[in-house]
């Protein structure tokens, strides 16, 4: 299938096995929640009646003082006292397979390009890292919220980017569905293009 590339009337001839597969819906939701989770840190701690310092002595006697019975000040049921499922550290990494991880992408891509949201570019560089000379490119695209996604590292772009709370900038290495999903517009360039489908079939 051809893509038509921005701004152009040349077309780029891409790969039915990357850009005409159907959209899984199941699949990229097990992907997302797996890659969200991943990112938890997981260090939340809290102390059982065991962990909280002091209570080791029976506040009174068992019998004949008319309260309740008590073996401890740090029960959970007290002020001061322990959590009774105390949270603990712990990873909230979900197992993905790589076909999984790829398919995911694979489906991804295609429905952003079917839906109208990916943009093809020959190439999307600025001159020097300025702010205000990839605002202007912005404006030539007609949006403020886009991803956009590099065959490597563009250090000027990523400069003049890293101000702006809506525009990303990637390398086909470094994106994930979280991010190819979260922005209005997505602009690849033809390298990044070809990357990807180097990657993914």
């Amino acid at each position: 299938m051809d893509i038509q590339l921005h701004n152009s009337q040349n077309t780029l001839a891409v790969s039915d096995a990357v850009f005409g597969v159907d959209f899984n819906e199941a699949l990229v939701h097990q992907v997302v929640t797996a890659y969200l989770a991943g990112g938890r840190a997981g260090t939340k701690k809290q102390k059982t009646r065991a962990e909280v310092r002091g209570g080791g002595r029976k506040p009174w006697k068992q019998k004949g003082t008319g309260r309740a019975r008590a073996g401890t000040i740090r029960s959970p049921l007290w002020r001061t006292g322990g959590v009774t499922f105390a949270a603990r550290p712990r990873s909230f990494e979900q197992k993905v397979n790589r076909k999984m991880y790829r398919g995911a992408i694979r489906s991804i891509v295609a429905e952003l390009n079917r839906s109208g949201v990916l943009m093809v570019a020959d190439a999307f560089t600025v001159d020097e890292p300025k702010t205000k000379s990839l605002i202007a490119k912005l404006n030539e695209l007609g949006t403020q919220n886009l991803l956009i996604v590099t065959e490597s590292v563009d250090a000027n772009l990523v400069l003049s980017a890293r101000n702006l709370p809506h525009v990303d900038v990637s390398d086909v290495e470094a994106i994930n569905p979280v991010a190819l999903l979260s922005f209005d517009k997505v602009l690849m360039t033809e390298g990044a293009i070809k990357k990807l489908e180097s990657w993914l079939s």
